[in-house]
């Protein structure tokens, strides 16, 4: 029986690495409540990403919800994208939200800035883009829209980790970033996120918001428990000591995909001026019924491929109002994610190209 190939695999470091980590975990005695290794981890973190105002927190899903509480929306429309992980919309409804979808660029798969102002009401408060698989949106323009009209801009920047815009790390852009260190992504802590605030009262209402609201015995507003563990951060701490050596080894195996795939698929384009952080190759096939024969193909190699993302947003079941959003839909049903991680061959590489080549010859 072959090896099962998924669309992605955790990064571990060496063990030894990870338990001297946890064997200082025992000394310092403290588990969690921004121990010693959490604000080594945003030391770390700060310095290598290049930013300030950086908070470790529990994932990413609460950490777009901690930045509208930060904002101080708790009603009202959030224009966002269709075409993202579910926990973008997920965010603003359990915020009590209202999200608006604005169709996106099909070249680049980020939302179409050029359709955005088009949608904002007097209810409008904020604009949730979404760097999809690490390819920034238009910054430029949605800064633009947003300062015109009075409005926040949340970037979901769950993908972006190492990515750059004009020399700046994109978790730079917008009045908060968050970020995702789940073990599917680039850069993980088992679990975990960050968030990133443009203003230093914002970063320290944050602090708050993820701590109960408190300091000490002083209640100060109503917070949630977001805190990161410090188990989580020795992951992150061993971690980072590869990333560069992570994403060298993804570039290079996107360079083979590259290389060996059909024509024929399309991949999304990237903005200039921007560093990759080969998170993410995703290819779009000319329909649903020739993704459909791929994934099978492959899967029938024990290779497992992803629809990602898949749906698109705008069709889940429990929203209350449907929006059309026609790009997003039939990208959604076109695009997977074929694998990419550490430690992937070239010869798996060759393998699954060669498969793909059968059934889209």
């Amino acid at each position: 029986m072959s090896q099962r190939i998924n669309v992605t695999k955790a990064f571990l470091p060496p063990i030894a690495e990870f338990n001297e980590r946890v064997a200082q975990i025992w000394e310092n005695d403290q588990l969690t409540n921004q121990g010693p290794l959490v604000l080594e981890l945003e030391r770390e973190l700060k310095k290598y990403l290049g930013v300030e105002n950086f908070h470790f927190v529990s994932n990413g899903t609460t950490a777009l919800q901690l930045a509208l509480r930060a904002l101080d929306i708790t009603d009202g429309e959030i224009i966002t994208t269709p075409f993202s992980y579910v926990a973008t919309t997920s965010s603003i409804l359990w915020e009590h939200c209202e999200p608006v979808y604005v169709d996106i660029d099909p070249d680049t798969l980020c939302i179409d800035s050029a359709q955005i102002e088009a949608t904002i009401t007097p209810r409008t408060k904020a604009i949730m883009p979404v760097h999809v698989f690490g390819n920034p949106c238009d910054v430029e323009k949605i800064d633009a829209i947003a300062k015109k009209h009075n409005l926040k801009v949340i970037y979901d920047a769950a993908h972006a980790f190492g990515a750059t815009h004009k020399g700046k790390s994109l978790y730079e852009y917008g009045d908060i970033a968050i970020g995702s260190f789940h073990a599917t992504k680039l850069f993980h802590t088992i679990e975990g996120g960050c968030m990133i605030a443009k203003d230093k009262a914002v970063s320290e209402k944050i602090e708050l918001l993820k701590r109960f609201g408190h300091n000490g015995d002083e209640h100060i507003m109503l917070g949630i428990n977001a805190k990161a563990s410090e188990f989580q951060a020795a992951m992150g701490l061993c971690n980072l000591k590869y990333i560069d050596a992570i994403i060298a080894e993804r570039e290079q195996i996107t360079a083979w995909y590259d290389e060996m795939l059909p024509r024929t698929l399309r991949t999304p384009n990237k903005q200039p001026q921007t560093t990759s952080n080969y998170a993410y190759y995703p290819v779009i096939c000319t329909n649903n019924a020739q993704l459909m024969k791929v994934m099978n193909a492959l899967q029938a190699q024990d290779i497992f491929p992803r629809r990602y993302f898949y749906p698109s947003l705008n069709l889940l079941p429990y929203l209350q109002s449907r929006q059309r959003c026609p790009h997003s839909e039939k990208v959604a049903e076109s695009i997977m994610c074929l694998p990419l991680y550490s430690g992937l061959d070239k010869a798996t590489v060759v393998r699954i190209c060669k498969i793909i080549q059968k059934e889209i010859a």
